[in-house]
């Protein structure tokens, strides 16, 4: 990739999981009222025909992750266990009381934190009280995140009895350096040992996540990784970018500075060179940051047009409404996002008051939800248009121009009422996405709140 263009583009730059991004959301309009509103309009308008997802967020973990950007408590006391297992259960029958019908979940994610750090049986009393309350709606998709080391053959049993047939696998690097400095030490045979037995259990669509950009990280360490990652065939793989933003609160990303990171250069370097040798073992890349055979969902959601975009990523189906149960948890009724209580004490609390753990969020103007629309199909589709009237902005114009330079740059193709991102822009998708972010461009940021897009 030209070294001009990554210079140029290299930005601080949202990931585009929501719009308005967090940053950017009115918090001073928002109410826990207008939230549930907006919830029960957009329940009643899709629960029947397409379901809902759920997210459930999992925070413990043993140990601190140093590349770790997710919030998470670090506890070796699995004592915690249960009494937040209640509080999620508590907090879910709130939101069916509010639905007023049973939910049909159509998606279901364990988040972390780890997952795994809860015991089988503990697990498996969260889903099926989970499913007192709600259905289980057609071609359902249930998947968690899985760590290497703590993922036993009872959690892999206990879940795929319930009904997941996903689980992703947190890998990042083998290289033992790499692995040193990020504290995240699992060797090739445990990964080898827990995708083998997902596998033959049954599980549908095994996914590993790699990441490139990360500290002492170097192009044969990366295809070390990928070579080894092979061998194991996983259905999807998540190469992400490694987000360097160690001055958010609570983040714990230490042991290393900027100065251990590969230069802007090699990092998009990694990606490409990565990128080639993924597609050479027979991935194709999905959106941003994914890779899967053509024999897995992701692949066949992206042909079909249906790939979807959210606080969980990339998901093969689309659903209008997420429910994000836990400390930290995101929810989204399309027209509004609401976010829980940070921390567990917080989140705890509000729900023993029988109140939703719910502490700011965003109720989304006409303007947001075409905006929002936009980056959606560029993110996921790679193409957008604004040929109808309900994708069309006063603004387009402004934004056209915007475009002008990444077209000379050969990143996208203008047309008369839309833009496609050209083979070239693929690793600029952010900073395509960036042109249609107005609220973005009417308040550039006094300080650095996102990670950088290359």
């Amino acid at each position: 990739m030209d070294a001009h263009l990554i210079n140029k583009y290299n930005i601080p730059g949202p990931r585009y999981t929501s719009y308005p991004t967090v940053p950017y959301w009115d918090t001073d309009l928002f109410t826990v009222d207008k939230w549930i509103d907006t919830l029960q309009r957009s329940f009643a308008e899709i629960n029947n025909n397409s379901g809902i997802s759920v997210y459930i967020h999992l925070p413990f973990c043993e140990s601190l992750c140093t590349f770790c950007a997710c919030h998470k408590r670090i506890t070796k006391q699995h004592n915690v266990e249960a009494p937040y297992i209640d509080t999620l259960l508590k907090e879910w029958q709130m939101y069916c009381d509010v639905l007023g019908s049973r939910p049909q979940i159509k998606e279901l994610h364990l988040g972390g934190g780890t997952p795994t750090f809860f015991s089988p049986e503990n697990l498996k009393r969260l889903i099926e009280s989970l499913f007192a309350s709600a259905d289980i709606a057609a071609q359902p998709e249930f998947s968690f995140e899985g760590h290497p080391n703590n993922t036993t053959q009872q959690h892999l049993k206990a879940l795929y009895e319930l009904g997941f047939r996903r689980v992703s696998f947190g890998v990042q690097d083998y290289d033992p350096r790499v692995q040193k400095t990020i504290h995240r030490i699992q060797p090739f045979e445990k990964v080898k040992e827990v995708t083998e037995a997902a596998r033959n259990i049954g599980y549908e669509s095994i996914s590993h996540d790699l990441v490139f950009g990360l500290p002492h990280q170097t192009w044969e360490s990366m295809k070390n990784t990928i070579e080894k990652t092979k061998l194991l065939q996983p259905d999807r793989i998540a190469f992400y970018s490694y987000a360097h933003v160690p001055w958010i609160k609570g983040v714990g990303q230490r042991g290393f500075g900027e100065n251990d990171l590969p230069s802007a250069e090699l990092k998009r370097a990694l990606y490409e060179r990565g990128k080639n040798l993924l597609e050479e073992k027979g991935y194709v890349e999905i959106g941003m940051d994914h890779f899967a055979l053509p024999s897995d969902s992701l692949y066949k959601a992206i042909q079909n047009k249906t790939l979807h975009r959210n606080f969980m990523g990339y998901s093969s189906s689309y659903t209008q409404v997420m429910i994000g149960l836990g400390m930290s948890a995101i929810s989204d009724s399309w027209y509004a996002f609401a976010q829980n209580d940070k921390s567990v004490e917080a989140y705890t609390a509000r729900v023993k008051e029988g109140r939703l753990p719910v502490f700011r969020g965003h109720i989304l103007s006409e303007e947001d939800l075409v905006v929002r629309r936009h980056i959606l199909n560029i993110m996921c589709n790679l193409e957008t248009s604004w040929k109808e009237k309900a994708m069309q902005l006063p603004e387009i114009p402004q934004i056209v121009n915007r475009l002008q330079e990444m077209q000379q740059d050969g990143l996208v193709t203008l047309k008369k009422d839309g833009l496609k991102v050209t083979e070239a822009g693929r690793g600029f998708v952010r900073n395509i996405a960036m042109a249609f972010d107005l609220r973005l461009l009417r308040k550039q940021p006094e300080t650095r709140i996102f990670s950088m897009t290359v």
